[in-house]
């Protein structure tokens, strides 16, 4: 009975351990999202960083966290949504971005559109839509962010597949006139270097899990986390690590930064 007491509190802790975890990565919303920032007056130029888990940074550093630390005079909102797609951006504009009454957006969606293989022509239309939505309703700058690589390894089917979606984000920021910030360029710049060979995709939620607990339990950092994985830039394939966070806040900040274009 006293062993299977022990098993029991054992048990237990591990669930609890567990079930932080999960609320920690999957259910916990990202600091000052729209719901809460959105509801009152600004009180001081508001930037909305809107996109899926990448921007909401419960599974990989929180950038705009970093941006928040970097750049005081503005509030940044985080409008970043695990899982989303496109056409789920495109549901939340008006609540989300509009409502906001931003002086900047940056948009980072479509990897899960890759993953989900939705249909080049939607993604399109979608993506159309949010940006004149954002131009016409909030005259707030604007700028669009190319997909990372999924899994390091550029010579996959998926990262083959991924680049018709970044010649759609490019094609709209041209014909649109937005800014368009070269994250998968840069990610790609680095992946090329010292000839080594790079890790596929190979994205599952075990994996992804498993690098929660990693971080949230064991304290491990997100690039001890992938290098431990053979990896550089991505935590679970997916994911950014802090170096990958680093390379996107720094891009963001280069283009806040930088005059706005007449």
């Amino acid at each position: 009975m006293k062993i299977l007491g022990v098993l029991c509190v054992v048990l237990a802790a591990a669930l609890g351990a567990a079930g932080m975890v999960g609320y920690l990565t999957f259910l916990r919303p990202p600091d000052n999202p729209p719901s809460d920032a959105c509801a009152k007056p600004a009180e001081r130029p508001r930037v909305v960083a809107a996109g899926a888990s990448m921007t909401q940074g419960s599974l990989g550093p929180d950038w705009v966290a970093a941006l928040r630390a970097k750049h005081p005079g503005y509030e940044f909102v985080n409008a970043g949504v695990n899982g989303n797609t496109i056409a789920d951006l495109r549901q939340r504009v008006e609540t989300d971005i509009v409502a906001c009454h931003p002086v900047a957006v940056t948009l980072l969606i479509g990897t899960n559109d890759v993953r989900n293989e939705v249909p080049l022509d939607q993604y399109r239309d979608d993506l159309r839509t949010v940006v004149d939505r954002v131009k016409t309703a909030t005259g707030a700058r604007l700028a669009i962010m190319s997909l990372p690589p999924l899994g390091e390894d550029p010579d996959t089917d998926i990262n083959r597949r991924l680049a018709g979606y970044n010649a759609v984000i490019k094609e709209i920021a041209t014909q649109t006139k937005i800014d368009y910030l070269p994250l998968h360029e840069r990610f790609t710049d680095i992946l090329g270097q010292g000839g080594q060979a790079r890790t596929a995709y190979g994205f599952s939620f075990p994996l992804a899990f498993g690098a929660a607990v990693q971080h949230y339990l064991l304290r491990r950092s997100w690039d001890e986390i992938a290098r431990r994985g053979g990896r550089e830039l991505l935590v679970d394939h997916v994911h950014l690590t802090d170096r990958g966070g680093a390379i996107l806040a720094d891009l963001t900040t280069s283009w806040l930064s930088a005059p706005a274009a007449s």
